[in-house]
């Protein structure tokens, strides 16, 4: 699986285009844009993958020539960035989610994986070093807010936006993975499961392996499939709000500083 990584582009010109600050009218390509380069990578991505993206493919797809693209972007690497920027920018930000600071980390949670279920090359790009754009920036400012007044230190915020945003990652990397393999067999789950079952029940014994077959045929019978990444999903998710829940209500008395030193009480 290719991976890219964010944050490789010239800083200054990253940070130009993410900004659009220095985007000025070009002869060459006629209305060609910054915008309009972005999101044809982002169309060439999603429907062939990380793997297809060049400067030459973009320019393809644009009907332009490739040494056109180079006077609106500098390279593969700042593209990437405005990209990430710009999808990042798709999420919804509702001011009322109701269920307060768990509802609102459970809509962010959804609002990611189903980023990452629409552009399934995000998982393709390691973001360490993310692109500090304004879509990523509101994102940031907003899933820092969901958390903010309810008793947590700013490096606990902070922390519990990673830990969120972390496990989404993670557990979406299954329904992506099943539904490109769908995709590339022919098959649904659940026709691979009606194939191998007859078969799996002749060679698994319960006597060598009882708590696998016990288990895995309730969840094999209840998914009708290898397992149900949606299902998983959430029950993961719950427990990860479980946590913080945990750590919130057993916070001591008091005011608590930004540095996680509590005072009064």
């Amino acid at each position: 699986m290719t991976t890219e990584y964010s944050g490789t582009g010239d800083p200054a010109r990253s940070l130009a285009l993410l900004w659009r600050t220095r985007e000025k009218p070009s002869r060459k390509g006629g209305d060609l844009t910054v915008d309009r380069i972005v999101r044809a990578a982002i169309e060439v991505a999603d429907a062939e993958g990380l793997a297809a993206l060049s400067m030459r493919r973009v320019a393809e797809r644009l009907g332009v020539g490739t040494m056109t693209l180079y006077t609106h972007v500098p390279g593969k690497g700042e593209l990437l960035d405005v990209m990430l920027d710009t999808v990042y920018g798709e999420t919804t930000r509702p001011e009322d989610v109701p269920g307060g600071w768990r509802g609102r980390l459970e809509h962010i949670a959804r609002e990611n994986r189903a980023l990452y279920l629409r552009h399934p090359w995000l998982l393709q790009v390691a973001t360490t070093r993310p692109p500090l754009g304004p879509h990523v920036i509101a994102k940031y400012e907003y899933e820092l807010r969901a958390v903010d007044g309810i008793g947590l230190t700013d490096l606990e915020m902070d922390a519990v936006v990673t830990l969120v945003d972390g496990y989404v990652h993670g557990a979406v990397r299954g329904a992506v993975e099943a539904a490109q393999a769908a995709s590339r067999t022919g098959l649904t789950e659940q026709q691979w499961w009606y194939a191998h079952a007859p078969y799996l029940e002749k060679v698994l014994d319960p006597r060598r392996f009882p708590v696998a077959a016990r288990v895995g045929t309730t969840a094999g019978e209840e998914y009708q499939a290898a397992g149900d990444p949606a299902r998983a999903f959430e029950f993961g998710l719950a427990r990860i709000l479980d946590g913080i829940e945990v750590l919130i209500r057993d916070r001591p008395a008091g005011r608590v500083g930004a540095t996680g030193e509590v005072t009064g009480g």
